[in-house]
């Protein structure tokens, strides 16, 4: 997944407050790549990947997704939430219980990008980190 942002240093360092880890990869200032239990998230210069795609983006945060990150537990979503805001986030919404047994709410990072942080009893982490969906 990428995100386009801003200012990839600022963005970076936001990320990196929350504990994840910069993979050397990453080129300083303009593109910085994250390992992640579920995937790859890259962030890139908003304008770069406009020129790359030939697309004119629609404004930085504001497109139809929100991305999602499952924890074990209700203590580990209120422990998200609290790195977010230490390193600069926007809480949008803060985290509740929900009618399914879950717990769940949504911050923003630097350039608006929604996150869901979650705890969905129904989706235990498996050893790869990663939830594991009800099968058939």
């Amino acid at each position: 997944m990428t995100l386009g942002v801003r200012d990839v240093a600022r963005a970076t360092a936001f990320y990196l407050a929350l504990g994840w880890p910069l993979s050397p990869a990453s080129v300083d200032g303009e593109v910085s790549f994250f390992n992640t239990a579920g995937g790859l998230l890259a962030l890139w210069n908003i304008e770069e990947m406009e020129r790359d795609t030939g697309r004119r983006m629609t404004a930085v945060g504001a497109g139809g997704t929100a991305n999602a990150i499952n924890l074990d537990s209700r203590a580990q979503v209120d422990e998200a939430f609290d790195a977010v805001a230490r390193a600069g986030g926007t809480i949008v919404k803060a985290p509740v219980a929900t009618d399914w047994g879950g717990y769940t709410g949504y911050i923003a990072d630097l350039d608006g990008h929604l996150w869901e942080i979650a705890h969905n009893p129904g989706w235990p982490t498996g050893p790869d980190e990663r939830p594991q969906l009800p099968r058939a």
